[in-house]
């Protein structure tokens, strides 16, 4: 499955839970040298964003699976 990015970019997802438990830590993710903040802010919301769309194509493959039963 693909999932279009922040930046307009297709993104190929293979295994799905692996992707959102990566996105998960990756928004947590922040450097100690303030220096980087605003980098830091800028792939916040790039995972948040991730994240989001991940966990909704899960819920939506739920969904699916629980109507086909």
């Amino acid at each position: 499955m693909q999932v279009t990015d922040l930046n307009g970019c297709p993104i190929e997802i293979t295994n799905l839970k692996e992707a959102i438990k990566m996105a998960r830590q990756y928004k947590e993710y922040r450097h100690e040298d303030k220096s980087f903040s605003e980098f830091d802010k800028r792939q916040k919301a790039y995972w948040l964003d991730m994240y989001e769309k991940l966990t909704v194509i899960r819920k939506q493959s739920s969904t699916i699976k629980i109507l086909e039963r």
